[in-house]
């Protein structure tokens, strides 16, 4: 079922019960108002007969009879009966159309006034004080105007109940139809739009306060910014490790053609070896750093090993080869009490792979005499920030939206043996733990870069 017909159902159901609870409230206030007032008419009937009977003595029961014919309006099955004191009948005879028990004759004088039913009839018996004596008058007869006029009434109802049910049917399909509108509008645009037309946006509209379809429209856009963002850093990827793999490939490839188009003496045969090695080394790495890089993205982290970023600090400079150990400075600043604060939870080999690659890189682009600089702070409540610092050859400052992206290089740096995934690779995997890396210049030259963890888990 679509989601119209849901809403068309659903609204007519609704109403339909409104309208029923409405016309059923409706009938039985009328039906209570037709008794009551029927009772009322009664009472008055059973009143006049006492008035014209009992206050005329002389007045015989032929002679009331026949002037309630002539002046009395009859109401239809009409009964009515006089008791005396002794509840017997008085003057007018007892009708055989009814039977009175003595209980409810007595119940009539102790309450004055009693309605009560008898068959189809409605009655009402009521007490009757005159200075010949104490009677009792019933009155009874069938509402039979008030019976057909709610069964009419109850036609009309049942008429207006199943024509409105219709009408609302149309309706309501005609408002679901006009409120799904812009949905509809929205899976059109969508349906045109392919990977290849991504740079494509649906309508927002252009109302000032934005309904629920605008956002809606939003949150569809900003996917496709996100879907366009991914797919063309997916193209760049891809272009640039093509790129990348295809070089030491063809480098490796040409050093052996050369090595194999004629004798050579057995040092040359070395030095040519030693170089295809030197290429074959530098593919594995490339390799291995694309497949980090992967990882990162799609293996779950373990939650459950606690890593102390000071120690991280020391094993990631004990980690360096002696010659670079001895260049790494590192600082601990002012450290909390409580070691616990000092706790980041995730995988220690990754987290020390990005702290790796960050003084790895510092190291690299730093002159060999320049020192590099290692330093871990705690700023109360719970932000732990890590910062490499180095005196090396910068980044340009056209360079800095683009860092983040694998296998870019500034051009400052081409000089330098690289591959340009070493700070994708750190970023995610810092991010991955709930921090966030960011590169800065340094005053008087030099990068810093700097990783905060603002809720390590304690």
């Amino acid at each position: 079922m679509t989601i119209r017909d849901r809403l068309t159902w659903l609204f007519l159901g609704m109403v339909a019960v409104i309208m029923l609870a409405a016309l059923s409230v409706s009938f039985i206030l009328q039906e209570r108002y037709t008794h009551e007032e029927f009772h009322r008419r009664l009472r008055d009937r059973a009143e006049v007969t006492g008035y014209i009977f009992l206050e005329r003595d002389e007045m015989r029961a032929n002679a009331f009879r026949e002037f309630e014919r002539r002046y009395l309006q009859t109401l239809p099955n009409e009964v009515l009966q006089v008791y005396n004191s002794q509840l017997q009948p008085r003057f007018l005879e007892e009708d055989e159309r009814i039977q009175l028990s003595e209980h409810l004759l007595a119940r009539i004088v102790s309450e004055r006034e009693v309605f009560f039913d008898i068959g189809p009839r409605q009655a009402v018996g009521v007490f009757y004080h005159d200075n010949q004596g104490d009677y009792v008058i019933v009155a009874a007869a069938e509402n039979s105007f008030g019976k057909a006029r709610l069964r009419y009434l109850a036609g009309i109802m049942v008429a207006v109940f199943v024509g409105s049910l219709v009408l609302i049917y149309v309706a309501g399909r005609l408002f679901a139809g006009r409120a799904l509108r812009p949905i509809a509008d929205i899976n059109d645009q969508v349906d045109r739009i392919t990977a290849r037309d991504l740079h494509l946006r649906l309508d927002e509209g252009k109302t000032e306060e934005p309904d629920e379809i605008s956002r809606l429209a939003r949150t569809f856009n900003r996917m496709l910014e996100r879907l366009e963002d991914s797919f063309e850093s997916q193209g760049t990827f891809v272009r640039n490790a093509s790129h990348e793999l295809r070089t030491p490939l063809t480098s490796t490839i040409g050093e052996l053609q050369v090595l194999m188009a004629r004798e050579r003496d057995a040092p040359a045969y070395r030095e040519a070896l030693g170089s295809v090695l030197a290429e074959l080394l530098q593919f594995r790495l490339l390799v291995n750093n694309l497949l980090e890089l992967a990882q990162t993205d799609s293996v779950d982290l373990p939650k459950t090993e606690e890593i102390r970023l000071d120690e991280l600090v020391w094993e990631v400079r004990n980690g360096l080869p002696t010659e670079q150990r001895r260049r790494v400075q590192v600082q601990l600043g002012a450290l909390p009490d409580d070691a616990e604060r000092l706790v980041v939870r995730g995988s220690r080999a990754l987290l020390l792979r990005a702290l790796s690659n960050l003084v790895e890189n510092a190291l690299k682009y730093s002159p060999a005499e320049q020192p590099v600089e290692l330093r871990l702070d705690y700023e109360a409540p719970h932000t732990l920030r890590l910062r490499v610092l180095d005196r090396g050859i910068g980044i340009a400052d056209k360079d800095y939206a683009r860092l983040f992206q694998p296998f870019f290089r500034g051009d400052n740096s081409r000089h330098v043996v690289g591959h340009g995934v070493g700070l994708p690779l750190a970023r995610n995997i810092i991010g991955r733990h709930g921090g966030q890396l960011a590169l800065r210049a340094r005053h008087g030259g030099g990068t810093m870069a700097e990783v905060v963890f603002d809720h390590p888990d304690a």
